[in-house]
């Protein structure tokens, strides 16, 4: 990932540009972005972060979900001039610094909450601001606040167990 500068994006002008400086897994990031680029598209092809996944494009069905400022968002319904000032963080940025996995990811496995994967970096950052929010007191609310995740496997069960696990351990 860098954190200088780059030239905008072929085909545009010079009034269709903005220097945008945020942070990104806390690391500084100032790039010239065409005003019109999303943040899912200058997080995956400008900074190489592709964890987040370009699924649907439309913001329905939240394999582009990263938080800023700690709330999650839908990468490609976010202009990447929004995050301007903001701390976004990503998948990529919730190992530990050894490269053991954040808790949450511990869980997914330890549940078997994947099988393709696909969506499994979204459903990651929505859990981990579903139990922030205090929304995962049981099974049924688990599955209304991830609702706006969709897995084409079917892990639901497993995704909700990771989740309820998950919460247990970072109660109280």
């Amino acid at each position: 990932m860098t954190g200088t500068a780059t030239e905008p994006e072929h085909g545009s002008s010079p009034d269709d540009t903005a220097e945008v400086a945020f942070t990104v897994n806390g690391e500084a990031v100032r790039l010239v972005l065409d005003t019109r680029e999303s943040l899912l598209d200058v997080l995956r092809e400008r900074l190489g972060l592709t964890g987040a996944k370009k699924g649907c494009d439309h913001g329905q069905c939240g394999a582009c979900t990263v938080h800023a400022d700690g709330r999650r968002v839908l990468a490609c319904l976010t202009l990447a001039v929004q995050a301007r000032g903001r701390a976004v963080a990503t998948v990529e940025g919730l190992a530990a610094p050894d490269g053991a996995p954040h808790p949450l990811q511990q869980a997914f496995i330890d549940h078997d909450a994947l099988q393709c994967g696909y969506c499994t970096p979204g459903q990651i950052m929505s859990a981990l601001a579903c139990v922030a929010e205090g929304h995962a007191g049981d099974d049924e609310e688990i599955r209304e606040y991830l609702s706006g995740n969709l897995c084409r496997c079917g892990a639901y069960p497993g995704i909700v167990a990771a989740v309820r696990d998950y919460a247990r351990t970072t109660e109280g």
